[in-house]
């Protein structure tokens, strides 16, 4: 009998339990500067008892408002979160969660929380109290004065989820919070949105006006962090910056692929490769003794969940899997035959567990060669051998096309180098955070009139060439390889003997060059061509020119100066004969 069939005294005497034995975990969030990356505080968010349908905070709020244990669950809440963010000696704010019914009710009780913080030696200026809402409150003056209240005792206000659910501009206007976060609908894929963007762009103008700071919620890509940095949105959380942990890092790691935040680490072969864990799902798992109809009850709550692990101790062991359970039970007399047995009875004893630094190009063919039950039941992951969470199939597949998506926009189709966009955001990234390191604008000498004489075709297996060349001679942990378009390249070196690998590149492509060349061609040193007024050009065999520039912490302010110069240095390869390399700086 699910908890739907068991009745409201039953589904609020659970609640009323867990409550009361403060069987509630907190988990914390960081949010972060966007500018710095350095952590401003952590959102404490509330998982409840693992082995319940209740562990969601979706479900744990619903029940308690369908119990009217609202108030108590919001105090026990606010409590355990206090405690641990104190035990964890976490760094910067704590926004802790509270319901606007909460603060109206008349058994609220005023400086409860002030006295608890004070008691745990916690200032109460590093607690930022979110309103959050889940039905319409009109109560402004109220609300008011409520949240006056707080502030007097040294605390700050938020405003969550503006722009979803019942936030509203009115009620930043009439409660004036110290912070307002962006629901996550306006974040997501910003970037494509021109009318997103202009609805941020807005905010941070009201924000900016009314004293208020702004942090955007669910940022889950680069490009999302990106636009919003432009916009001037000043902080920010989601999965792309650091999941929910119960233990979070201390100190932001910055190693998203694609963002450098100063002093963070810049280096081009220490961005972070898209892992197993990206793919993260929090699924309560369930002990290998646990009942069965423990797992069937949690299957018919929540037609979302696909399936359950099962752990001994910490360590995954098996995974209960919906499909294969919902039917068995369905079977004449199985539920009173299994379900009072443990799950290890009817768990599958072989899943796919896999490490959370798993790079997902091997995962991916870790799932491909394994059987086709992991696409559709997903696998679970694991850190130091202990469980994590969950991972599906359907995830892997959308993560893997968002990254052929994003590479494949800006790839040079010829030799799926990166293109000019890939390149600008690698060099304003190197000067953000003040890396020395040098650029080198390769091109071809001569090329237009190989390309006129020998054919497109020619010419473009003479680009390949060349980009195969600076692609092998690079160090992929330290330098970057693009192509400009056309027989244009940049390479940006970070290794000590970027000299010897550019004059390695020059003599293995004069080596290789003659072999473009008919016999005639290569005996004479080149070929001669009429000219449109028809005089006759003699052409020497294609060369390589690269000009090479330094570029030290300072010097240029974005990647537009740097295109510049170095554009100036290869000019004066080109002035040279032959393949050549001139370095500046």
């Amino acid at each position: 009998m699910t908890d739907l069939a068991a009745g409201p005294t039953v589904r609020c005497t659970e609640l009323e339990l867990i409550i009361h034995e403060r069987r509630l975990s907190p988990v914390f969030q960081p949010i972060v500067d966007l500018e710095s990356g350095r952590i401003l505080g952590y959102e404490g968010l509330i998982r409840g008892p693992s082995n319940s349908s209740l562990h969601s905070p979706l479900n744990l709020f619903s029940r308690a408002a369908e119990c009217n244990l609202t108030l108590a669950l919001d105090r026990a809440c606010r409590r355990v979160t206090v405690e641990r963010f104190v035990e964890l000696a976490l760094p910067g704010r704590l926004f802790l969660n509270i319901s606007p019914d909460s603060l109206l009710a008349p058994e609220h009780r005023r400086g409860e929380t002030l006295a608890f913080v004070a008691m745990l030696g916690l200032s109460p200026d590093r607690i930022v109290m979110e309103l959050t809402e889940t039905k319409p409150n009109a109560a402004y003056e109220a609300l008011k004065e409520a949240t006056d209240h707080y502030r007097d005792g040294g605390f700050h206000i938020a405003l969550d989820d503006l722009g979803e659910g019942f936030s509203n501009l009115r009620l930043w206007s009439e409660l004036r919070p110290d912070f307002v976060k962006l629901d996550k609908h306006f974040v997501q894929n910003i970037h494509h949105d021109p009318l997103k963007e202009q609805f941020v762009r807005s905010l941070v103008d009201i924000a900016r006006k009314s004293g208020a700071r702004l942090v955007a919620e669910g940022i889950e890509s680069v490009a999302e962090l990106r636009t919003l940095r432009r916009l001037g949105v000043q902080y920010g959380q989601g999965y792309l910056i650091a999941r929910p942990s119960p233990v979070p890092a201390l100190e932001l790691q910055a190693s998203i692929d694609g963002v450098a935040w100063p002093g963070g680490r810049g280096r081009l072969g220490q961005r972070r490769q898209p892992a197993a864990r990206d793919l993260l799902v929090e699924v309560a798992p369930m002990s290998v003794d646990a009942p069965t109809d423990e797992a069937y009850r949690r299957f018919a709550d929540d037609a979302a969940l696909f399936a359950i692990p099962v752990l001994e101790g910490e360590v995954p062991v098996g995974l209960l899997r919906r499909h294969h359970l919902l039917e068995s039970f369905a079977r004449p007399f199985n539920r009173e035959l299994y379900g009072k047995k443990p799950c290890r009875l009817m768990m599958d004893k072989q899943p796919l567990i896999v490490a959370a630094d798993l790079k997902l190009n091997e995962l991916s063919g870790l799932v491909v060669a394994a059987e086709r039950r992991y696409l559709i039941d997903g696998f679970i992951l694991a850190e130091d051998g202990k469980y994590l969470g969950m991972g599906t199939g359907y995830e892997l597949m959308r993560k893997l096309n968002e990254l052929q998506v994003s590479a494949a926009r800006y790839a040079n189709p010829l030799t799926g180098l990166p293109g000019n966009v890939p390149i600008n955001e690698t060099i304003d990234r190197l000067i953000e955070t003040e890396q020395p390191f040098m650029v080198a604008y390769v091109d071809l000498d001569h090329f237009k009139p190989f390309n006129d004489l020998y054919g497109y075709a020619a010419g473009d297996e003479l680009i390949e060439l060349l980009g195969r060349l600076l692609a092998e001679t690079a160090d992929p942990e330290r330098d970057f390889v693009g192509h400009v378009g056309g027989d244009d390249f940049v390479v940006l070196l970070q290794s000590p003997d970027w000299r010897e690998r550019l004059e390695g590149v020059i003599a293995a492509f004069d080596a290789a060059v003659p072999d473009f060349f008919t016999a005639e061609h290569r005996a004479a040193g080149g070929f001669e061509l009429p000219g449109r007024g028809g005089e006759t050009t003699f052409f020497p065999l294609t060369g390589v020119s690269i000009g090479a520039l330094r570029v030290v912490p300072g010097a240029f302010p974005s990647h537009h100066e740097v295109a510049a110069a170095a554009a100036e240095a290869k000019r004066q390869a080109k002035r040279r004969a032959g393949s050549s390399l001139h370095a500046r700086g």
